[in-house]
Formats: C-alpha cells, structure tokens, sequence
C-alpha cells in the first residue's frame, strides 16, 4: 500500500466502495486523514464498516460538513450525462473532488523525504487510448520485468493503484488509465505517457468525441511528461503529437503507427509487413520481426508493440532485450486469446472488443472467420466493421439486439443464435480446417453478462465443453 499524505487530520470522503474505493480509503487512514465513506449499495458499506470505516450518506444535507475532500470511484458519472448528487452536493459546498489516480501522483511527488534519497526515484509509465492500452501496459510491464528492472502494473488494469508496494530505488510503475480517471484526476503527472489511439466509445459519459478526447489529452497538458510515445494514425494523434513538439527533431515526442511509414527527423516507431523498426535522426537503428510472434496477432497487436516498444527505449530497455520480451509474451486473457485448437480449427476469444473499432482490428487479424458477435450496440452503428467483413465466413450473432445487430452486416451470412452455447455450437459444427472461430462482440456485454470477462470466460467453458 501506499500511503497518502497530506491529509494528517483532515476529513476526506470516498464515494465508490469498490476496488478503487476501498484502497483509496486505506491508504488514506494510513497516511492520517479521518476517512468517511459512502456507497449506494449497503452491502459495499457493510464491508467498509467491517474494516472500521464510518459511512454518511454524503447526499444529505450537511453530509459534507466538515469534509475537507471528496474521492470518487471512476464508475460514478461525476458531469455528463448527470452529475452524480453526491459530487454536485460537493460542488454545492465548495469540496474538491479527486480520485484513486490523483492521489497517487500526489503521494509520489509528496511523500517525498524517502524516495528523494534514491539514486533514481520511482517513475510512472502511464497509458491511455481507446483500444489497446490493456495490451501495451501490461507489454511494457513483461518486457521491463523480462530486462531485469523492479516493474508494477496497475490502475486500469491488474492491483488498484494505491494497493501497490511503494516503488523501490529504480522502480516502474505502468499504469493503465481510463478516460474516466484521466479526466478527474486533480494531479497527472507521469515521465512517460503513451496514447494508443482514439475511436468512439463511453460519449455519453463525455458528451461527444471532443469531450472524450478532451479527457484523455489531459494526461499529455496536466503534468508534462518527460517523453510521449503518441499514435498518430488517427488525425487526433496527429493533432496531439504536434501539439507536444517544439520542433521535427524533438525527440521528445516518439510516433508510432502500425501501418504507415513514417518519416522526417524526429524519433519514430512503426510497423509494416509484420516488421517493426525504430528511426532516429534519419537513421534506422533496429527492426524487429513480429510475424512469429504468437503473443500479437494482427496490426492492431502491432501498433501496442510499436507503442510498448517506444517507451520502453524511452526508459533505456535495448532492443535486443525488447524483442526477447516479445516473444515470451502470452497475450491477455480476452484479447485475440487463442483458448483451443481442434482439427485445424482455431478458437480466439477477443471479448474485450466491445465497440466497433477494437472489432474491426481483430477480424483484420485473421482470415477465414466463423464470428460470433452481438450484445449491448453503441451510439454510432456497425457501418466501420466494413473493411473486416470479407474476412468474415459466417456470422452467429447473440445478445437481446441479435436480429438489429445482424441487419447491420450486410453482405454477411448471419444466423440469430441469441445465446453463446448455441452460437459455439453452430461455429464448431460448420468450421472447416484453416477456420478462426472468433468471439469479438463489436458490443458491450450487460445485456447477458456483467462483465466482458464473464462473457469470454463463457465462451472459453463452451468451447472446451464442445471439444
């Protein structure tokens, strides 16, 4: 744990009793604030109550006398569509409102005195994006860990971020970070931040895309990173990549792309044909064949590598020990996870692609599909899955919104499974050898499952049951 400091006899509330929550609240009883917390939900309280904590329904009136902060879990809206009546009853009576991130980067630039008599204090890889920041933050974890330097993985992804051992003499912490965090966090300041890439999703919780960028830039302007690794295949990474440079030659700012050669004097990362390669003032300096590289199938896996790649030369990993790295990397469970193989028949559980674009990159990773998808649609419609539908043999479709769903595939023989053992079923009894049965929704999972995690882990028990 990491103790927060700063709010020795202070009064700080935490909103959100889940993982977050809970450990925002330790760390801050063990830095020496007066903690109260509150959740919706009484069993959440009953479990805070049980470690010792006073909950007050803060929405009341008077809830926030005496209160000096307020820290909020990142599942709480806390300006669009609503303000969350606890954060508004905040705002009312003039108490700042935080969250689990924040405090952290306040902890590690605060809590000073110890990590200031290190040869090399701590520093924080922070990633943000639409798609791929899973992949890229725990990549850059396994190939620090693989070169032998002391490495956490946190935030978005793995322990909550105040839950991790204080970083030693050296240590790297990698965070993933949500736009939901990164837009309430009062303190954000990484040494390397990354940005994958920018494609619609949470827009109501951002009012539009200029909103949701909006949140996620505040991680490159808040703090000033002492290097950026920026996707610039979409005009936004452009933007923010020009954005950040004083010059063409600022190596300050590394691009990556999958896809595209980029060129110029600066410091660049992109991959093409299946080979990544590294410029640096004009000049190559490595490539890497990421072909055999069973861990990051497909380009959209490729553009993580050529980002995990870029910050990790950004902390003085040698390429050499990079691409060792990547092939011991397994992938993460529910992205472009092989689970089972069967007479030449591939089974690929891609749940985490909840929204259009994340689909589209893993039917463009594989060929010859029988594509199990459907579930809870987005605002925006399935009209960019085009470019991945000649991949595509045979859709089975589940979830509540099937037969919508399947109407917007045309060209695609689709068949309304509903249900995922049926949809396992059919794909397993018509798959062919050379066939990819692929669970990538291309839609969020609430409509059956209470998580994707649950949906993939679902899809895994049928396909093994089935075999």
């Amino acid at each position: 744990m990491i103790p927060v400091s700063g709010f020795e006899e202070r009064t700080v509330a935490v909103l959100g009793l889940g993982r977050s929550g809970l450990s925002a609240a330790r760390a801050l009883r063990e830095g020496g604030a007066s903690v109260l917390v509150w959740d919706d939900n009484a069993s959440a309280r009953e479990m805070a109550e049980a470690e010792g904590f006073e909950s007050r329904e803060l929405a009341r009136e008077g809830g926030f006398d005496g209160v000096d902060w307020l820290v909020v879990s990142p599942g709480i809206p806390h300006l669009y569509p609503e303000p969350n009546p606890v954060i508004a009853a905040a705002w009312a009576a003039g108490v700042p409102v935080d969250n689990d991130i924040g405090l952290f980067f306040r902890a590690l630039s605060g809590a000073g005195s110890d990590w200031d008599m290190y040869d090399m204090p701590p520093r924080v890889v922070a990633v943000t994006g639409s798609n791929g920041k899973s992949t890229t933050s725990a990549l850059i974890h396994h190939i620090l860990q693989s070169s032998g330097r002391e490495s956490q993985l946190a935030g978005n992804i793995g322990r909550g971020v105040l839950d991790i051992d204080p970083p030693e003499d050296g240590g790297i912490v990698v965070l993933e970070l949500s736009s939901y965090q990164t837009d309430l966090a009062r303190a954000l300041t990484p040494d390397v931040a990354v940005f994958t890439n920018l494609s619609p999703d949470h827009l109501d919780r951002h009012a539009g895309m200029g909103g949701y960028f909006a949140a996620k830039r505040r991680l490159f302007a808040e703090g000033g990173p002492d290097r950026c690794v920026i996707g610039v295949d979409e005009k936004e990474g452009l933007y923010l990549a020009n954005q950040l440079s004083e010059a063409a030659t600022d190596d300050r700012v590394i691009r990556v792309s999958s896809g595209t050669k980029l060129g110029g004097p600066g410091w660049l990362v992109y991959a093409r044909k299946g080979f990544l390669t590294e410029w640096r003032k004009g000049r190559q300096v490595a490539s890497i064949d990421l072909r055999p590289v069973k861990g990051l199938p497909g380009a959209h896996n490729h553009q993580n590598a050529c980002a995990a790649y870029a910050a990790c030369r950004a902390l003085g990993v040698a390429p050499r020990q990079i691409e060792a790295a990547f092939h011991s990397f397994e992938g993460l469970p529910h992205r472009s996870q092989i689970v089972a193989e069967a007479e030449g028949v591939s089974y690929v559980n891609d749940s985490k692609a909840t929204n259009v674009d994340a689909a589209v990159k893993a039917l463009l990773a594989f060929k010859n599909i029988r594509w199990i998808c459907g579930g809870l649609m987005k605002e925006g419609g399935l009209a960019g899955l085009a470019p991945g539908l000649p991949n595509v043999t045979k859709a089975y479709v589940i979830g509540r919104e099937a037969a919508t769903f399947a109407l917007g595939l045309p060209g695609v023989e689709a068949e309304i499974c509903t249900d995922m053992a049926t949809a396992v079923a059919k794909a397993r009894a018509e798959a062919q050898p050379g066939d990819v049965v692929l669970l990538a929704p291309a839609a969020a999972s609430f409509d059956q499952y209470d998580s994707f995690e649950k949906r993939g882990e679902d899809f895994a028990a049928k396909v093994h049951a089935a075999l």
